[in-house]
């Protein structure tokens, strides 16, 4: 590999702020933030607007859409022709 083009590679912590949950991990993302994790050592943090702990699908509280209703609503609507 050539030098000097590749971004720093190094221990960041992800933060999900709707959950509350934090997970250190490596990735060449960077923040002006800083947090001191479990282990006593400073980390730069990321916030996250979600993650596997608050999304609809990992969690299975996803809303399900009533969509039975929707063929007769429309024939409803706009007729049906036949």
């Amino acid at each position: 590999m050539r030098e000097a083009i590749h971004p720093s590679y190094g221990p960041v912590v992800f933060r999900d702020r709707a959950a509350d949950y934090a997970f250190l991990t490596r990735s060449t993302m960077t923040s002006g933030k800083t947090i001191e994790w479990e282990d006593g050592h400073t980390y730069p943090v990321v916030d996250v607007e979600i993650s596997d702990v608050s999304h609809p699908f990992y969690t299975g509280t996803a809303r399900v859409l009533d969509t039975a209703g929707r063929v007769e609503r429309f024939e409803r609507r706009y007729g049906k022709k036949g």
